[in-house]
């Protein structure tokens, strides 16, 4: 009787060992006495123990941070950039055979990927086109991730951090483009005034009576102010006129 007993207790043991529950999101990579037999899950599984070995892989996207990497520009100019790397796994079993540890290794290839990337640009390039290099990154990283069964879905640059002294030079470029963009903005205005007192010029001076009237409102625009006493000549054109007509009539 107790070894009944004692050999349902083992057997009971050994049934309950050998049932596996898997999430959804969870995949069971199968190896029976070393050899890869298949991929499981999700739900209830059957493992015979002692004869076959489960590793869990989990499908679910993984963030993980880029450490800051020194970073030359093609400028010679040296940065720390830091970067955040969203990956899956789309083939649990290529994830277990092809690599001791997929989570280390996919970090490693993102950060020497990071500096081979952004080592072929220049530090204004860096800075004005992020989704662009976001983009070179991620292809590169999914292509050659792609034999250990993952799937890099996106990229981001977080951070590019400049010395104090890069900075300050940012800063001065800046304010000297200002500068420049202003006096061009300036001298163009200049050039259009000018043209437009000349056009306003040749017109007057074409036609008498437009001048005379110009001279008329000027001096009822001086009039205006009584601060100051004012002597001004009157243009022989004006008087020739009134003579004109003083003999006409």
């Amino acid at each position: 009787m107790p070894v009944i007993i004692f050999v349902a207790v083992l057997v009971a043991l050994l049934l309950f060992s050998s049932i596996k529950v898997l999430k959804e999101y969870e995949r069971g990579v199968t190896f029976t006495l070393g050899r890869f037999t298949s991929v499981q899950g999700p739900g209830l599984i059957l493992v015979i123990p002692g004869l076959q070995q489960i590793m869990r892989v989990d499908l679910r996207v993984i963030v993980f941070d880029v450490p800051p990497q020194d970073v030359i520009s093609r400028d010679n100019v040296s940065v720390k950039v830091n970067a955040v790397v969203y990956f899956r796994i789309v083939d649990p079993e290529k994830s277990v055979i092809q690599v001791a540890n997929v989570f280390e290794a996919t970090s490693q290839l993102a950060q020497t990927t990071l500096r081979s990337v952004l080592g072929q640009h220049e530090l204004d390039e860096m800075l004005a086109e992020r989704d662009k290099l976001n983009g070179d990154i991620q292809k590169i990283l999914d292509r050659q991730t792609d034999v250990w069964g993952i799937k890099v879905s996106n990229v981001e640059i977080k951070h590019i951090d400049l010395n104090e002294s890069m900075v300050r030079a940012i800063a001065a470029q800046a304010e000297a483009e200002r500068s420049r963009r202003a006096k061009v903005i300036h001298a163009e205005g200049e050039k259009q005034a000018s043209e437009m007192l000349a056009a306003a010029a040749q017109m007057l001076g074409s036609q008498k009576q437009a001048l005379q009237l110009r001279y008329l409102q000027t001096l009822t625009e001086i009039a205006k102010d009584r601060s100051n006493t004012i002597v001004f000549p009157v243009p022989m054109d004006l008087v020739e006129a009134f003579l004109e007509r003083k003999r006409e009539g």
